[in-house]
């Protein structure tokens, strides 16, 4: 691994954007009851997060060699540090919207720089691969670190303590900008001196065309799918359908968050010696099962009072034990296509990860709100098992795909 200490500086980044962008679930629940607003209303802040990504992602990625990644990323940062710092200033669902177009826009800035570092630092596949999942692994751990750290600030007397969060979410992304500057890199490594980065938006979307990356591609589509219509709605899922209190169905969805960093943190060893496929569709059918049988568990559960811990049901614990089999596919996936790829490529297959990750981020969490508002939440998540099933079959098509020579 070469410039460990801008490694650390990418985790740290990763971490804040974590805790922002993983933090919709418990904002819905929020404006849900401070601002009167319904179900299906509180179900676009995903969009507000997830299409600035797609949408940034696909416009700039392919140039973001000739800024210089550190660069964008400390641009991203200062972003996000501004409008965390207008939220508890300007409190209004409307503010809440603006917050994730600002984290939304920022992150396609970010992920595309840590991506494309990853490809710098590391020598081969396999040290990709496990770097990869300790990255998204850290993601995870500033994920799980978020539900309590906006934990804390929920279940006060007082309206609108929560939006305190912000001002200690903008220090950190300040604190952040520095560290970046200390970074020891030239930026002209960045730009990988390659000439075919001069193909902007028409490189990134003659990859679309390549087999191999389509159906990479939908594969992610459905995963995230699946990942942000449990992860954002479990919160509020623990609220009504296991009545919870607040502040409780927030921390305890940080179970979802632990089992995920756990699933790729292990991961991130287990792939040094097993191969990818078999590991993803043992996890695949494993999510499958337990939902099948914990799911039946949260029925009959709005009368269960649940005054603390010692209250709250075995299966406000076992449901979000999900995310430990969900947890190695995103990366996994990722890593491989990446390998596959050359890096002067990988820029723009980053930005196609990105806009596809945010398209199915926006799906899963539309359709999860829509179907827990109309029917019921237990029927909100049986349906995440048809997207397992097509992704179980996408995964054997993408590993057929590899076989075959990728052009250069």
């Amino acid at each position: 691994m070469k410039n460990i200490p801008l490694f650390l500086s990418l985790i740290f980044t990763y971490v804040i954007f974590a805790i922002l962008l993983n933090s919709v679930g418990t904002v819905i629940l929020q404006v849900i009851n401070e601002y009167n607003v319904t179900k299906t209303q509180a179900s676009v802040l995903e969009g507000f997060k997830d299409l600035p990504i797609a949408i940034v992602s696909f416009l700039v990625a392919s140039y973001l060699p000739r800024i210089g990644f550190l660069k964008a990323m400390q641009i991203g940062l200062a972003i996000v540090a501004l409008s965390c710092a207008a939220m508890p200033m300007f409190p209004s669902f409307l503010m809440t919207k603006i917050l994730f177009l600002c984290v939304g826009a920022s992150f396609a800035l970010v992920k595309v720089s840590v991506y494309s570092l990853i490809g710098i630092l590391t020598e081969n596949a396999k040290q990709h691969a496990s770097v990869l999942n300790i990255v998204e692994g850290c993601f995870m751990v500033g994920v799980l670190s978020g539900f309590w750290l906006f934990g804390l600030f929920i279940g006060g007397d007082e309206t609108g303590e929560w939006l305190k969060v912000y001002w200690y979410i903008a220090a950190l992304a300040v604190i952040n900008i520095v560290l970046l500057q200390l970074a020891n890199i030239d930026d002209q490594q960045s730009n990988m001196e390659d000439n075919h980065q001069n193909g902007g938006i028409k490189q990134m979307l003659s990859l679309v065309w390549i087999p191999l990356v389509l159906s990479f591609i939908l594969a992610v589509f459905l995963y995230v799918l699946i990942e942000q219509s449990l992860g954002t709605w479990l919160p509020t899922f623990n609220n009504e359908i296991m009545n919870l209190p607040s502040n409780i169905s927030v921390q305890i969805t940080s179970i979802f968050a632990f089992a995920l960093a756990v699933g790729r943190l292990s991961a991130g060893g287990i792939l040094r010696y097993i191969s990818w496929y078999p590991v993803l569709n043992l996890c695949l059918i494993a999510m499958a099962v337990l939902m099948l049988l914990v799911l039946p568990l949260t029925q009959g559960l709005e009368d269960h009072v649940v005054n603390g811990w010692a209250d709250v049901p075995l299966a406000a614990y076992l449901l979000p034990l999900v995310g430990l089999f969900m947890a190695p596919t995103y990366p996994a996936i990722n890593s491989v296509v990446l390998s596959a790829l050359p890096k002067h490529k990988h820029a723009s297959m980053t930005g196609l990860i990105v806009v596809f990750s945010a398209l199915g981020g926006t799906s899963g969490s539309f359709i999860t709100g829509w179907t827990f508002a109309h029917f019921s939440g237990q029927t909100a998540f049986y349906l995440s098992l048809l997207p397992m099933a097509a992704l179980l079959g996408l995964l054997y098509v993408f590993k057929q795909q590899l076989s075959k020579p990728i052009a250069d």
